[in-house]
């Protein structure tokens, strides 16, 4: 009994003076009466086990130590620094990089923010909720998820700004409230400077809704990473996770996410760690010499000759066919042309029909750039949003021949779907659903807040940029407006269905509109005297 006391009071003593304690053998959770002087553990597979216990206490964790895998923070900083900063900020800070981990923890980590920060716009920073979620849900561990997901209240602490984890924490976690680096700012821009802001005694009774003292809630910490001491004060006990441990967790898959992640904005589709972002700088000069051929070969010449060029560089088509996708309709004597329909990936989907199918098409846009429609290498008519003024643009479009349409109205790079608009199932005799899936690994050729005439060269400026491109089943008859008397809407609801099964993705009721409000702030629309 004497030794076992004698070895907790070691470990107490070491926990509290040391930033990196020795971790003890065990490799299950440890338990802390951080208000005792001595250290009391006991051994967890998981604080799941305690569910029903722990579902109305109040959790505070530390986000990045108790529910990321990595410890590196350099990711989600390098990204700040090349969506908000562009490519030369991004360029400098991963080369100042190895010097600014010589400077230790905290000042390394206060470096970081103002080479990502400095003079960044306040009003535009949209990364936390637009951008870096998906990166943070990326590297959350499974194990610790269900941790933090079985306490009823959930206090979230974090090294990083507060802007730079709010929108993952609260949007996709459900965490109350949030303990982070306040960043100065003057005249609207932010300076790069850590506000002397403390989360005291007083800061977290308003959160919790605590107005007196003692021990109200579960910590959860790692040993690299403890609290501070200060928030022990609230704790009755902590739960203590070893890196060890961290390493053998299970990335939380998608399927176990709070809240779908369905829309993301951002150029940078793989995960900046040191290593990645040295090859995207290495590529990058080869990848512009890639686009500067593969744009103009794409947009001037024919297809039996731009399609083996592209192929050459580097660009992957697969292409699947239903016969009667393709079989001619001539013989009808259909008043109209066909209706290709489709879901909309990126702004070069038109193109890729038109190219597979090798004849002329027509498409139609709600809000692209003049520079992008005036490049585009098929007839495009621009949507006004007046449903009698469009219907009539798109008829007379079909009276001239096929028409390409992504009715969705907006690109989605997950594996969901958006709302079809009915427009399309109105006015077609003859409806083909295209079903449509692109894979990058570096670039995303799509933006929300971006520039979108760029939208073409981040595309090419992936080494192996794929289209996968399906032709389903023709509408039967039955099936559509015209000749089986079914509503238009449920005809755009069928042929969702159909790519959505075809692609193995969901279907959601979200449209453009809903998009654009997460994204930007605004509804996607572009006016005419604003486009580039």
């Amino acid at each position: 009994m004497a030794r076992k006391s004698l070895s907790q009071n070691a470990l107490s003593f070491l926990y509290k003076h040391l930033r990196r304690p020795e971790n003890p053998t065990s490799t299950q959770w440890k338990i802390i009466n951080a208000h005792a002087s001595q250290l009391k553990y006991e051994k967890y597979t998981s604080l799941v086990h305690r569910a029903e216990e722990l579902s109305n206490q109040t959790l505070i964790f530390h986000s990045e130590a108790s529910l990321l895998k990595s410890s590196s923070l350099f990711p989600y900083f390098m990204l700040v620094a090349f969506e908000a900063g562009g490519l030369l900020r991004a360029l400098i800070f991963f080369l100042l990089y190895p010097l600014v981990c010589l400077f230790g923890e905290e000042l390394g980590l206060k470096i970081q923010i103002f080479l990502c920060f400095f003079g960044i716009k306040k009003e535009s920073f949209r990364l936390g909720t637009a951008v870096l979620p998906r990166l943070f849900l990326q590297d959350v561990g499974d194990e610790g998820f269900e941790v933090v997901k079985i306490c009823g209240r959930k206090v979230g602490v974090s090294d990083l700004p507060r802007i730079m984890v709010e929108g993952f924490l609260k949007d996709y976690l459900g965490v109350d409230a949030i303990l982070g680096k306040e960043l100065k700012v003057v005249c609207g821009y932010y300076v790069g400077l850590v506000e002397d802001i403390k989360a005291d005694r007083n800061v977290l009774d308003e959160i919790l809704g605590e107005k007196r003292t003692g021990s109200v809630a579960i910590g959860f910490c790692s040993y690299k990473k403890p609290l501070d001491q200060h928030l022990f004060a609230y704790c009755k006990e902590v739960c203590l996770v070893s890196e060890a441990e961290k390493r053998n967790w299970q990335i939380l898959p998608r399927e176990k996410y709070p809240k779908p992640l369905i829309f993301h904005d951002g150029r940078l589709a793989l995960r900046p760690t040191q290593l990645a972002t040295l090859a995207m700088f290495m590529w990058i000069p080869l990848g512009i010499f890639l686009v500067l051929i593969r744009v103009p070969v794409g947009i001037t010449l024919p297809h039996w000759m731009s399609n083996p060029i592209l192929a050459f560089s580097g660009t992957r088509t697969t292409v699947a066919r239903s016969k009667s996708s393709i079989a001619s309709t001539n013989n009808e004597k259909r008043p109209n042309g066909i209706f290709y329909v489709c879901n909309h990936r990126t702004l070069l989907d038109p193109l890729y029909v038109q190219s597979v199918l090798d004849k002329p098409l027509s498409t139609v846009t709600y809000s692209i750039s003049k520079f992008t429609e005036l490049i585009a290498p098929i007839r495009t008519i621009h949507l006004t949003r007046d449903r009698e003024k469009d219907g009539m643009a798109m008829k007379k479009l079909l009276s001239y021949g096929d028409v390409v349409v992504c009715t969705e109205g907006t690109t989605c790079r997950e594996p969901y779907l958006l709302r079809f608009s009915p427009l399309f199932a109105e006015l077609a005799y003859d409806i083909v659903p295209v079903a449509i899936d692109v894979q990058v690994s570096m670039f995303y050729g799509t933006t929300a807040s971006g520039c979108k005439c760029l939208d073409y060269a981040f595309h090419f400026l992936n080494p192996y940029p794929t289209y996968c491109i399906k032709f389903l089943e023709k509408l039967p008859d039955s099936h559509t407006c015209k000749f089986g008397g079914v509503s238009k809407f449920e005809v755009a609801n069928h042929v969702q269905h159909e790519i959505a099964k075809a692609l193995g993705f969901q279907c959601t009721s979200l449209t453009r509109k809903d998009k654009y409000m997460i994204l930007a702030g605004n509804e996607g629309i572009i006016q005419d005297s604003k486009r580039p």
